[in-house]
C-alpha cells in the first residue's frame, strides 16, 4: 500500500481549505485573515480547489451510504453540501 496522504505536506492551501469544509458559515474570511503567513491569491485559489475536491468526494461517499454500498457514510452528505454552499457563497 502506498500512502499519498503526506504528498502535499507543507502546502498551506491544504490547511486553508478547512475554512470552507470544517468551519461554520461566515468564518472563512476571518480564518484566512488570521493565518500566518498571510495567503496570497494563488494559495487561496488552490485552497478553494482542495475544498471543492474534499466536498465532492464526501458527497460521493455519502451517496454510497444512502444506497447501501460498502464504505458509504450517509451522514457525510449534509456537511459536504454545506461546504459547497459556503464555497459558492464566498466566491468572488
Amino acid at each position: 500500500m502506498i500512502d499519498f496522504g503526506g504528498l502535499f505536506a507543507g502546502d498551506p492551501a491544504c490547511d486553508l481549505a478547512a475554512a470552507w469544509t470544517l468551519l461554520p458559515d461566515d468564518t472563512a474570511d476571518r480564518f484566512h485573515a488570521a493565518y500566518r503567513p498571510a495567503p496570497d491569491a494563488a494559495t487561496l485559489r488552490r485552497a478553494r480547489g482542495w475544498a471543492v475536491g474534499h466536498a465532492v468526494a464526501a458527497i460521493r461517499i455519502a451517496d454510497a451510504g444512502v444506497h447501501g454500498r460498502p464504505g458509504g457514510k450517509p451522514t457525510w452528505g449534509p456537511p459536504a453540501h454545506a461546504a459547497l454552499r459556503r464555497l459558492i457563497a464566498t466566491h468572488r
